[in-house]
């Protein structure tokens, strides 16, 4: 695994657990808006897995999980036999993918080396091109869905929300993309260091507006939250 970086405790990032969280290099999308642009050029330090594992040991007992983010984690073609070493220390994973790997997902879940899933829903599905920067597999996407929603294991889907790339109208198509699901979670913008520079000026919704497209969701999915 080529590791870019690591928190060594996080109380939000797995709900009700308190975890690690290491990044991996490497993006497979270009999102204007990412927050850790050195993950996706691949500018950042990498940190030697066997470092990752040797910290990891002085962990057993006191972190609950680790949550494996990036750039895009599903890359890496050793992501399981990575992740197969940190269940056998005996944490808990979270997962967070843009689901454009729907195989992998599979085989994690299957391999039960994995306790949750956060997927990213980046945009209405005919406009992902557009707001990711790269070609997509839609269908990769729509496949990744349909795996998370068979509830094998604990998921979420989230939106980052920049409000000039989404107006209201597309959460009536990304609800419908998701139809069914459990939880799905509304994140704010929230403008620091950015992939793209001029990202920093776009602005999200609203408290209330938040609230309005909140009512949407909610009439799509069991459980819609705002974070």
């Amino acid at each position: 695994m080529r590791l870019g970086g690591l928190q060594k405790c996080s109380l939000i990032d797995y709900p009700g657990k308190i975890s690690a969280i290491v990044f991996t290099i490497g993006c497979n999308f270009r999102c204007p808006y990412c927050h850790n642009p050195e993950l996706v050029d691949e500018t950042a330090t990498e940190i030697p897995t066997a470092e990752f594992f040797k910290f990891l040991e002085t962990r057993v007992g006191k972190l609950d999980a680790v949550t494996i983010t990036g750039g895009e984690p599903t890359m890496h073609e050793d992501l399981l036999e990575f992740m197969e070493k940190i269940k056998k220390l005996g944490f808990l994973v979270k997962l967070d993918s843009n689901g454009t790997k729907s195989e992998i997902l599979r085989q994690a879940i299957n391999q039960k080396l994995v306790d949750y899933i956060a997927m990213d829903i980046k945009a209405p599905l005919h406009k992902y091109e557009g707001t990711v920067a790269r070609p997509v597999d839609i269908e990769e996407i729509g496949k990744s869905i349909t795996l998370l929603k068979e509830n094998k294991v604990a998921y979420e889907f989230r939106t980052t929300v920049i409000k000039s790339l989404l107006p209201v109208a597309d959460f009536h198509e990304i609800g419908k993309a998701i139809q069914g699901a459990q939880t799905y979670y509304l994140q704010k913008f929230i403008p620091t260091k950015l992939l793209n520079p001029a990202f920093l000026k776009k602005t999200t919704y609203t408290d209330e507006e938040f609230v309005a497209i909140k009512s949407i969701m909610d009439t799509f999915v069991t459980t819609c939250r705002i974070r």
